[in-house]
């Protein structure tokens, strides 16, 4: 049986909810938060940048900001399932020691393990490029043009244990252009996504959301 979400505390400008980023490459969602975060008085605070890879170009965004920040690799595991689950242990460690309240996916590239997922369900937020339930997974912009839509967009949602198929908070829709490539696409929804993700890291973080 699913575990239910459980809500990060409501939070306040003068208390802050400590927040997680993950990423997996150049960290385009985050410079963008933070920006957000940095621009005035928020209820949420990024304390903590993780990635997927020590050579993450996106890592830079939190050390130039003296965020703490780590690049975790994949441990040299030989069992692809050990060595998953080793590698959620040191994430999971991480926030731990770094008391997060609050786990933002952000171009986070790796499908977290159910297991994972059920020790931070309600607390797991993630960003996806598709208006779901419609194109999940890994393809989003291509399953759409693929699809002939005339419209797309961006999904924020929290994490639950299946693949991008959790509580939706908020979308924004972008439209699809008739001669638009996949990385057309996908410039013009990042643009609608660094808007959106910010809103409504506020939003939750204030206790807006219920489960």
């Amino acid at each position: 049986m699913d575990e239910a979400y459980v809500l990060p505390r409501p939070a306040s400008i003068e208390d802050p909810l400590r927040i997680a980023v993950l990423i997996s490459g150049g960290g385009s969602g985050l410079a963008a938060l933070l920006q957000y975060q940095e621009s005035e008085a928020r209820a949420h605070q990024t304390v903590l940048v993780l990635a997927d890879s020590q050579d993450a170009g996106g890592l830079e965004h939190g050390r130039s900001r003296e965020i703490e920040t780590h690049g975790i690799s994949l441990p040299q595991v030989e069992d692809k399932v050990q060595r998953r689950q080793s590698h959620e242990e040191l994430v999971h460690d991480a926030l731990v020691k770094a008391d997060v309240e609050l786990v933002v996916l952000s171009g986070y590239m790796r499908i977290l393990t159910p297991s994972f997922v059920r020790r931070w369900k309600g607390r797991l937020v993630n960003i996806h490029p598709s208006l779901l339930p419609k194109y999940p997974g890994a393809h989003a912009h291509r399953d759409a043009l693929a699809d002939g839509a005339t419209v797309s967009g961006c999904t924020v949602h929290l994490v639950d244990e299946g693949v991008d198929s959790g509580m939706i908070l908020a979308q924004s829709e972008v439209p699809i252009l008739a001669d638009d490539t996949e990385s057309d696409l996908q410039e013009r929804i990042k643009k609608v996504e660094h808007v959106l993700y910010p809103e409504v890291l506020d939003r939750l973080a204030v206790g807006e959301y219920s489960a």
